[in-house]
């Protein structure tokens, strides 16, 4: 019996040793990260980028690397804010969950049914596209994105109405397309049902209950934050330089939040946990259940180059992907000098979030990648060595570009008629209005915010270069061509440019600038003219009229030198002779298309 026992006494200090020496070779799957993540920060050339990787309800790992001010060296840490982009999606299509929940909407809704400034470019549309459509970029609408990003404004009105002038691409439902205006609208309606702005609703749902107490949605707090993060780009030279914020307050629902890793892992919990933070409902269940499953396929989701890639759908606001195995859903961001990825694995309850002050970035995929590779217990990708090297293909890529470009222009070749000729406004109702000026032998452009010279490429197409805020002309020019078109007249009726990937050149209508008269100017044209006087020019108010027998009124429009365009008929216009020394004009001439007609004044 004594020997049974202690061959037991034995067996048990044994295995407790085991226990104990199993306890103690458990390893950090983090440890030595930190070598590997100051070695991308080197060699993808970014100030800098902060990390956080959540596992159940518990931060296991966060950190920032590189400056948040480069110059000032300081440094970024796990609360230095940044934009995260079209990571915002995600919330505002979750207060499009809510109200879902509350009976305020349905998912299958005709969207224009709840907002109806909401026009889209037929009828079928109109009738047809639902609020799910919306949420998972399904309407049969390509990005449009230069729309907003080019012509930007504050006015979300304004912005909305340009979608009823984009032509669809693809049939609805049956194309992912990815579009930023339709998460706009998706903001919108959130503001017409709760009587709220969308920017509200983000803190009062999400930034308050979840203690994101440094997040917030508009650039001007940002910048005002003693830990914003500058934002940065690398040069043609392939330097690190700073850049400037963009303010996107009015496509704000599809990417104006600014956040940080520490705030964004709160935000990762409710997802991992099923909907819930610190005990309390933030999302339902039903929502989570459908935002992260797929809504929508993206693309055939084939087995990639590491042969376990087998899914690329989107749901709500998230992209939804297989990674070596495992389920993930994910969302990227990059905005003008900031680039960003929110990712979770339900079934590993692991969740990250990479932020960085660098623009259209690379980092933020390196580095979830090799962190899930560690903590999923994968075997190990060297993610910043493939990315290194698809830079290097990259820049082969861009070069063989370049000489194509060059190989297919027509030399000695001349534009069809003088520079001053093209000088114009150029109008798309989808995306906005290009004013176009000849100044000192050359042309420039204004398109928004961008100044832009045009220098001649061949026949009438020219390249254009970057102006910045100083005045500076970039050396490089852009790939990107402006093709003017003449009508049956010879004169320029529109310029042409490829300002989307895949789509049709959009058109720009040419449009006479206006100049405005004070009413002493535009007195002097009227009055009667022609033979007893039958054609009157006139004034209402600040606008000259003008009227002949048997036909209705015209109203014109001021173009300089005493010429008035008619405002609604093509082609017609015209033309008032002033003598020296005479208040009035003594003569105006009526040209149209079949010929100029000249009337003397009668009265």
């Amino acid at each position: 019996m004594k020997r049974i026992l202690n061959v037991f006494l034995l067996c048990f200090i044994a295995l407790s040793a085991l226990a104990q020496s199993k306890k103690q070779k458990t390893v950090d799957p983090l440890k030595g990260i930190d070598t590997l993540l100051n070695r991308i920060l080197k060699d993808q050339k970014v100030a800098g980028f902060a990390v956080a990787v959540v596992k159940g309800d518990q931060v296991i790992y966060s950190k920032g690397f590189g400056y948040r001010d480069l110059e000032n060296k300081k440094p970024v840490t796990p609360n230095t804010l940044f934009a995260i982009g079209s990571s915002t999606k995600a919330f505002t299509s979750s207060l499009i969950g809510l109200l879902q929940k509350e009976g305020k909407l349905a998912y299958d809704g005709i969207a224009t049914s709840y907002l109806p400034q909401l026009k889209f470019y037929n009828d079928n549309m109109n009738n047809q596209i639902t609020v799910r459509d919306m949420m998972c970029h399904r309407t049969g609408l390509s990005r449009y994105d230069l729309s907003w990003y080019i012509f930007n404004t504050a006015n979300r009105d304004s912005i909305i109405q340009r979608v009823r002038y984009m032509e669809p691409t693809a049939g609805i439902r049956e194309k992912w397309q990815y579009n930023n205006f339709m998460f706009l609208a998706q903001g919108m309606i959130v503001e017409k049902l709760t009587g709220k702005t969308w920017e509200q609703n983000i803190k009062e749902k999400f930034f308050d209950p979840l203690e994101m107490s440094h997040s917030n949605t508009n650039i001007f707090e940002f910048e005002k934050d003693s830990e914003a993060s500058l934002p940065y780009t690398v040069n043609n030279k392939g330097a690190i330089e700073k850049t400037d914020y963009f303010n996107i307050d009015g496509m704000g629902p599809a990417g104006s939040i600014n956040s940080s890793v520490t705030d964004m892992t709160h935000w990762l919990k409710v997802w991992i946990s099923g909907g819930t933070y610190n005990g309390k409902e933030i999302l339902p269940s039903s929502y989570i259940g459908e935002a992260a499953s797929s809504q929508m396929v993206r693309s055939e989701g084939l087995p990639s180059e590491d042969k376990d890639i087998y899914l690329a759908t989107y749901g709500f606001g998230w992209m939804i992907n297989s990674y070596r195995g495992h389920y993930m859903v994910e969302h990227g961001g990059n905005i003008n000098g900031f680039s960003a990825s929110v990712s979770f694995f339900p079934t590993d309850e692991l969740g990250i979030v990479v932020l960085t002050n660098q623009n259209t970035s690379s980092v933020p995929e390196i580095v979830y990648s090799s962190i899930a590779d560690r903590v999923l217990g994968l075997k190990n990708i060297d993610w910043n060595g493939r990315a290194n090297k698809e830079k290097a293909k990259a820049k082969e890529r861009e070069k063989a570009v370049k000489k194509t470009a060059e190989n297919a222009r027509v030399l000695n070749t001349k534009p069809s008629r003088p520079l001053k000729d093209y000088d114009g406004l150029f109008d798309n109702p989808a995306y906005g209005v290009i004013d176009i000026t000849f100044k000192n032998d050359s042309l420039f452009a204004r398109m928004g915010k961008e100044k832009l010279l045009l220098r001649h490429y061949h026949y009438d197409v020219f390249s254009i270069s970057d102006i910045d805020k100083n005045g500076k002309i970039d050396t490089a020019e852009s790939d990107l061509r402006f093709n003017f078109s003449s009508g049956q007249d010879g004169k320029i009726e529109s310029v042409n440019i490829p300002l989307e990937r895949g789509m049709k050149a959009i058109v720009f209508a040419y449009k006479t600038k206006t100049v405005d008269l004070n009413a002493n100017a535009l007195m002097s044209y009227t009055g009667s003219y022609g033979e007893k006087g039958m054609s009157k020019v006139y004034l209402k108010g600040k606008v000259l009229f003008v009227s002949v027998p048997g036909q209705p009124e015209y109203e014109t429009i001021s173009i300089g030198n005493d010429t008035f365009n008619f405002k609604n008929l093509k082609g017609f216009s015209l033309k008032f002779e002033k003598k020296a020394g005479m208040e009035k004009a003594s003569s105006v001439s009526f040209i149209q298309p079949n010929g100029t007609f000249k009337q003397l004044r009668y009265d």
